[in-house]
């Protein structure tokens, strides 16, 4: 099986998405898209690019990942939570999906990624 090479990067952190889009660069790894929302990463899974995903499981105003979580397993494209936190929040469903401890370090994300 070829390991994924076009992410998709759900964070509603500016700052924390430019930072994985430069890792993913590094990585020879290809943005396939960043959203904030749920609705904008949804919108780019529909649009048929995404081969794998990193998903901050808390995006603003309360709006948690699952859904897009949802989307993703319902397309069998892996995916991997990004967390400062434990497991508090994480639907039962996607409790054996990989995590990827905040704050990121370069290492973390190629492991993550190698995992998926």
């Amino acid at each position: 099986m070829t390991a994924p090479t076009r992410i998709l990067i759900v964070e509603d952190e500016p700052l924390i998405s430019m930072m994985l889009e430069d890792f993913l660069d590094v990585l020879d790894k290809q943005v396939a898209g960043t959203a904030d929302t749920v609705d904008a990463a949804l919108a780019l899974i529909d649009a048929g690019q995404v081969e794998a995903a990193i998903l901050d499981l808390n995006l603003r105003a309360g709006e948690k990942s699952t859904p897009v979580a949802e989307a993703l397993a319902g397309k069998g494209i892996p995916f991997v939570f990004a967390t400062g936190g434990g497991d508090e929040g994480l639907d039962e469903r996607f409790r054996d999906r990989p995590r990827l401890q905040k704050p990121f370090t370069m290492d973390g994300v190629a492991k993550a990624l190698e995992g998926l």
